[in-house]
């Protein structure tokens, strides 16, 4: 009986959505006529944002609940498939979205880096920890820890643990949500991150993991057409074929060409050795300081008066001199810190660009080197932190069965095969784009979405040509301003950010919703209040969630950094932190309370005195790794100290390891070894 509810669930649902795509695509047809029609470009962004905005509201209220288990679990009723679709939504955050095409445009072959350890991250997650937590059931990973290591010391540390990888995670994808509110809706960008943070709410708040599991079903719809639709536009555009995986290849090629041809131009080579100039140049003045700051302001005033003295006095001028007057910095620190961001910019500008096919490219095999370290480096912590991160794995506790787990996982790495394999196409066809259409012609005549995109353009050779020097493109605009980039319909460029919005939105509400559960759930419920009614567990949850959207929005509207780097440091922190203990805890009976502590522990505090070391405080990388792969350190130390704390210990009760062994064997029943 329970077999024949199941198919006939399954059939209603794939019902349901089944009609709801093709209402989907209907309604994007319907805006391409009546924008041929005439409709302003403003109005399709709004009904592009509101439309899908609504949409994830009603859903939301549809799937309002006050059942423990479906707030938490989504009632553990998600069929396979669309467990996986929900997880590819869960996975394919604003990072992936919008960050990943556009780090593979600056990049070239060293950001596969991100789409190897994100892929094989999958990987690990089936082999080692989906169908294991699965079988162990419970609500939150550190559930699991309490469960299995014993007292509240091992499931605090993984509370905490979770709660800073999941808060760093959820600001970038807040920050993507401002991104994309600010530049569709024309509004500045704080205002966008709080207006995105209202659509995050109103999935999240009401109904938990079941209104987020359903909701990022119908995300994963829009923000996979979205993704193809522009890429195979281009493709068909550029090449006459419409699979872009099958002919990009033959665009790379037409990219290495002309980039011979912009790396030899000597107007390129004069742009490289103005900025390395300008780098010397502000090396030495912060070198001088204060001095040189003093000399500088002594200067300035001594031009703006002599100036004003000159007659007729030129009132432009004397604007400029008492503009660039104004600006200078006030203080030692202040020009420390300004004059060090331009030298940084000014030095990332005069270094050679890379052959986008290059991989590891650089000048001698030391460099070479560093850049192949760097790229093995992240595609591990990239693949671990995968493996930890609580709102992956917490989607493998809604399915009815194990076997359900494991299925969802191979029907997760399909759906995210259909994006992943897109982007590294798109970058390239976008760069062939800008290499062929921008560089080399006059500044005077640059498109419109330059400047409506924030790129910046200094022609610091003043020749009024624009060289590839002299363009900075903030990577995470690729992929969003695409669209105009190709001067494709502005209708595309409106799914396109319906799609990131839909794809941050997704990460986002699970992100919440794992802080909300640990603070919640493992905190107030299993630790300090065991007696609480379940309406003021999920009161307090909504509480917590709603605490937390808030703080997230104001650090993401302070920008921190870019997309890819704070999840790079989310999944260096989760895979540090939690995967040594999580892999150890299924599959070895021997780690115990005092490994998990000391494993934990080591971890984390290795990870982030890495990641803060080199990040913030100056201090030399070890080997030339970079921040982002801060976990590469933390994650052996992890392993480490759980091992060697474990066998300097007493082993686990014969309790926990019958739990052991009821989570590791799929065919055990619950009712044999059970504790």
């Amino acid at each position: 009986m329970g077999a024949r509810k199941n198919k006939q669930y399954f059939r209603s649902l794939s019902r349901y959505y089944g009609l709801y795509t093709g209402g989907f695509i209907t309604f994007i047809i319907l805006l391409a006529i009546a924008e041929q029609m005439g409709m302003p470009n403003a109005w399709i962004g709004y009904i592009f944002m509101v439309a899908t905005l609504g949409l994830y509201t009603t859903i939301g209220v549809l799937s309002r609940t006050a059942d423990i288990s479906e707030y938490y679990v989504a009632g553990r009723r998600v069929p396979a498939i669309f467990n996986g679709m929900a997880s590819g939504a869960d996975w394919m955050s604003a990072a992936t979205f919008i960050g990943m095409a556009g780090t593979l445009y600056l990049s070239g072959y060293d950001g596969l880096a991100f789409v190897m350890g994100w892929t094989g991250g999958y990987v690990l997650v089936a082999l080692f920890l989906a169908p294991f937590l699965r079988k162990f059931g419970q609500f939150t990973i550190p559930d699991f820890l309490g469960a299995r290591y014993g007292g509240n010391l091992p499931r605090m540390i993984g509370v905490l643990a979770a709660i800073l990888a999941s808060f760093i995670y959820v600001v970038a994808q807040i920050y993507g949500v401002g991104l994309i509110s600010s530049r569709f809706l024309g509004i500045d960008f704080t205002t966008g991150v709080y207006v995105g943070v209202l659509g995050i709410l109103v999935c999240s708040f009401l109904g938990g993991a079941k209104a987020i599991t359903w909701t990022q079903v119908a995300q994963y719809v829009i923000l996979i057409i979205a993704y193809l639709v522009p890429v195979v536009m281009l493709s068909q555009r550029i090449t006459e074929v419409p699979i872009p995986q099958l002919v990009y290849g033959e665009v790379l090629e037409k990219v290495t060409e002309r980039e011979q041809e912009i790396f030899n131009d000597p107007a390129q080579k004069e742009a490289l050795r103005l900025y390395a100039q300008k780098a010397d140049m502000l090396a030495a003045k912060i070198k001088m300081l204060p001095a040189s700051l003093e000399t500088e302001r002594r200067q300035a005033e001594a031009r703006l008066a002599r100036l004003r003295a000159e007659r007729p006095a030129k009132a432009e001028e004397i604007a400029a001199a008492e503009n660039f007057l104004g600006h200078l910095p006030r203080t030692e620190m202040e020009a420390r810190q300004r004059w060090g961001k331009e030298l940084e910019a000014a030095r990332a500008s005069a270094r050679p660009p890379a052959p986008h096919a290059d991989p590891f490219a650089g000048k001698t095999e030391a460099s070479r080197d560093n850049a192949r370290r760097n790229f093995l480096a992240l595609a591990a912590c990239l693949m671990i932190g995968t493996a930890g991160l609580p709102h992956i794995l917490m989607r493998y506790y809604t399915t009815p069965t194990v076997r359900e787990a494991r299925e969802s996982v191979f029907w997760t790495l399909f759906f995210i095969f259909l994006l992943y394999s897109a982007a590294p196409a798109l970058a390239v066809l976008v760069k062939f784009e800008v290499y062929t259409k921008l560089i080399g012609t006059s500044i005077s005549d640059l498109p419109s979405w330059m400047a409506a995109w924030g790129v910046k353009i200094n022609d610091i050779n003043h020749d009024g040509i624009l060289q590839l020097a002299e363009i900075s493109i903030n990577p995470d605009i690729i992929v969003l301003a695409a669209p105009e980039i190709a001067g494709l319909p502005y209708v595309v460029s409106g799914l396109v950010a319906a799609g990131g919005l839909a794809a941050a939105l997704s990460t986002a509400d699970a992100l919440l919703l794992v802080i909300a559960s640990a603070l919640s759930h493992d905190v107030y419920f299993q630790m300090v209040h065991p007696e609480a009614s379940t309406p003021l567990r999920i009161f307090l949850s909504k509480a917590l969630l709603l605490v937390a959207a808030l703080v997230a929005a104001f650090v993401a509207s302070l920008r921190p950094d870019t997309l890819l780097s704070m999840v790079a440091w989310a999944f260096s922190i989760a895979g540090a932190a939690l995967f040594p203990v999580l892999a150890l805890g299924v599959f070895w009976k021997r780690a115990n309370w005092a490994g998990a502590v000391a494993g934990m522990v080591l971890g984390l505090g290795v990870t982030l005195f890495y990641l803060v070391g080199v990040r913030f405080y100056g201090m030399t990388p070890w080997f030339g790794i970079r921040d982002i792969a801060a976990g590469i350190f933390g994650v052996p130390a992890g392993f480490i100290g759980v091992i060697a704390a474990s066998l300097l210990t007493p082993p686990p009760s014969e309790e926990t390891q019958r739990l052991v062994e009821y989570c590791r064997y799929p065919r055990l029943q619950a009712s044999e070894t059970e504790p």
